[in-house]
């Protein structure tokens, strides 16, 4: 089965380039779309203090990281558990941005190197509820995800809502197959029923339906100029 991680970070500010680093990363594994429970989380010591207006987001204190493992600490650990796979993230772009410029600093390359693709929500909620508010919030309550019982928190907790939202914006087509696996899965190929006995009854157009079948052809053929294909198959051109 495909095997997806959901990723979420915090950290101290908005620009990687300027500096601010991460002080937190959550990811929860979805095999088969269902949460395994697979969890892996980190708070980091970044090094450094977070700005107001982050602390004010994420309220993660700069006391409670000073103590914390370094990004260079558990970045081996953090490869191997998503190595493969493939990543779900919310605006992926700043993520990204971040663990690139972590990795940059040990000299290894960007993190899409490790996995084998990356799946962007907030553009795949922007395709699907244009000119709307797309944050994981504003997703939460259109999509019905409910987060009142979580027990996780901070990334992790984010991390374990976006998965709910992924699942509920990929859901559809994907779902049928999805329960046609689960039966399969139950007791091998799904039940066949036979139809060969069965006769299904041929209904003919009346008077009435052909005559407007007729009406919508001559409308179209009029608008094409007369050069309709079935108009040239009945005159022989």
């Amino acid at each position: 089965m495909t095997r997806q991680i959901v990723l979420d970070t915090e950290t101290t500010g908005l620009s990687a380039e300027s500096g601010d680093r991460i002080i937190e990363i959550g990811c929860v594994e979805l095999v088969g779309r269902k949460l395994t429970g697979n969890h892996l989380h980190f708070y980091l010591n970044p090094e450094r203090d977070s700005h107001e207006d982050a602390l004010k987001v994420h309220g993660i204190s700069n006391e409670f990281l000073r103590d914390k493992p370094r990004f260079a600490e558990v970045a081996d650990e953090i490869l191997r558990y998503v190595e493969g796979t493939e990543l779900i993230i919310h605006n992926a772009a700043f993520d990204l941005g971040f663990l690139d410029k972590e990795l940059e600093r040990l000299g290894r390359p960007p993190l899409r190197s490790f996995v084998a693709g990356v799946t962007d929500t907030l553009a795949m909620a922007k395709q699907l509820y244009p000119g709307k508010r797309n944050s994981l919030d504003a997703l939460c309550e259109r999509l019905g995800v409910d987060n009142s019982g979580r027990t996780l928190h901070g990334a992790l907790l984010d991390a374990e809502l976006l998965a709910d939202v992924y699942i509920s914006l990929t859901r559809g087509q994907e779902a049928l197959l999805i329960d046609l696996g689960e039966v399969g899965a139950a007791g091998g190929d799904a039940p066949r029923i036979d139809l060969t006995g069965l006769e299904l009854p041929v209904l003919t157009a009346n008077a009435q339906e052909l005559a407007a079948h007729e009406d919508v052809l001559a409308q179209i053929d009029k608008a094409s100029g007369d050069k309709t294909v079935w108009r040239r198959v009945e005159t022989g051109l």
